[in-house]
């Protein structure tokens, strides 16, 4: 089932001119990943709205001190990143419009889109419409989100996606927009 760019700004009114910009990327990917029902859509596209505020960012925000915690520290390591503070965490923050966050997601993600390592050597690919798009459903996939969306388990996604229920309400709002759009 394809999605229309109007049926895109009715789920993420936010989004305005960014839905246009964001359709044809985000169709691909959801058919390349089988995110190709109405539930599995409508749960695809409420986590990604939240993420990227509604397809307006696909670069995680924050300055250094912020992106800081990805550059040394147990959450560091855990990401991939070298241990000392030489601006991995910088490199690699959140983009995508699921934020891929890390060396090493950056590395899983880059073989499995490129079949090489070119998103360490360029990570700003995940901030182009296309690659920001199949980079979200590349996690939603290697995640196994579609069998937890086909049986609603919309905070099993939201846990998998943010380790917590961060902006739950939010989430739950544009999955209810999306599921009026997309399931009636």
């Amino acid at each position: 089932m394809s999605l229309t760019e109007q049926q895109l700004q009715r789920i993420m009114p936010n989004a305005r001119r960014q839905a246009g910009v964001f359709v044809s990327a985000l169709n691909a990917a959801m058919a390349r990943r089988q995110i190709d029902t109405p539930k599995r859509q409508a749960a695809f596209l409420a986590q990604v709205g939240h993420e990227s505020g509604q397809l307006q960012y696909v670069r995680e925000l924050g300055g250094d001190q912020y992106l800081s915690k990805y550059d040394i520290g147990s959450l560091a390591a855990r990401l991939g990143n070298t241990p000392t503070a030489d601006g991995d965490g910088q490199l690699y923050r959140g983009r995508g419009l699921i934020q891929v966050t890390g060396r090493n997601n950056y590395l899983r993600c880059s073989l499995t889109l490129f079949g090489d390592e070119r998103l360490l050597r360029t990570p700003e690919l995940l901030e182009q419409p296309q690659w920001a798009a199949e980079s979200a459903a590349w996690f939603w996939w290697v995640r196994e989100l579609n069998v937890l969306a086909d049986r609603d388990d919309f905070n099993g996604i939201t846990r998998k996606i943010n380790g917590g229920l961060n902006g739950l309400a939010d989430r739950l709002e544009l999955w209810g927009r999306a599921r009026a759009v997309l399931c009636a």
